[in-house]
């Protein structure tokens, strides 16, 4: 394999060139990390688990169509997407308090909201990505009006979507994040989910045993992050019960 160019490292993926232009390959780590990258470890097998998570979310709501940067998955660990202008923007979409909402108003976690709420974050790891308001966005021009509708138009399509098929296989949709990137036809813009959606970026909770099944599991400490990955996975048929998760050796 020749080498490819290097575009960006984050907390749990590389980017690279893709083989045509206006792609990009995205390369799934085995890094997990907490609290601003303040806690950190290597979970053999996540990057694996995301890759074919994220493919299934992603593909599932191509064909109901929520527009997405996905084409194809390459290999276990890698998938080719459209390039896209990010917005600058973490979009969380919360069905009941937990985490941080619970933390700031005080209401306990997994108190079903009366509605869905969606919050916006600055995304700026050296400022810890602050909770911003619409007014935030619009005065310092990180998107427009119209790219505010879209983008809340997007959250709420991908909140109906993950939650159905979530709920299918006995598991409870409590929050997640979404980033959206901007794509150009001519004069033309878009609007479409980029990034991924992986228990990476969920809150997901057993309907039953209310059981972590996300990176709350690694961040609280409460068992074995690739078990709960995995469970997910299997419950939603992405992997085989006996599928084998190897680490293989990253070219770049």
């Amino acid at each position: 394999m020749s080498r490819r160019k290097k575009i960006y490292e984050g907390k749990a993926k590389i980017l690279y060139e893709g083989p045509e232009p206006g792609t990009i390959v995205q390369y799934f780590k085995d890094d997990a990390t907490a609290f601003n990258a303040e806690k950190k470890a290597v979970i053999e097998g996540k990057g694996v688990l995301n890759n074919r998570l994220s493919e299934f979310f992603m593909t599932g709501l191509g064909q109901i169509g929520v527009p997405n940067h996905f084409i194809k998955r390459l290999n276990m660990r890698e998938q080719l997407v459209r390039s896209v202008e990010i917005v600058p923007l973490e979009i969380i979409v919360r069905n009941y308090a937990a985490g941080t909402m619970s933390k700031r108003l005080g209401i306990e976690e997994g108190t079903q909201l009366p509605r869905p709420i969606v919050e916006y974050c600055y995304k700026d790891d050296a400022l810890g990505d602050p909770l911003v308001t619409e007014e935030h966005i619009a005065a310092f021009g990180w998107a427009s009006q119209q790219d505010m509708d879209d983008i809340l138009s997007l959250a709420l399509r991908v909140n109906d979507f993950l939650s159905g098929v979530m709920m299918a296989v006995g598991i409870r949709l409590v929050d997640f994040k979404i980033e959206v990137g901007r794509i150009y036809d001519g004069d033309f813009q878009r609007l479409i989910v980029a990034d991924e959606i992986s228990p990476d970026s969920c809150r997901l909770w057993d309907i039953e045993t209310g059981q972590k099944l996300d990176k709350d599991v690694f961040r609280r400490d409460l068992g074995d992050l690739k078990d709960a990955y995995t469970e997910v996975a299997r419950r939603l048929g992405v992997m085989p019960k006996t599928a084998p998760i190897t680490k293989p050796t990253l070219i770049n």
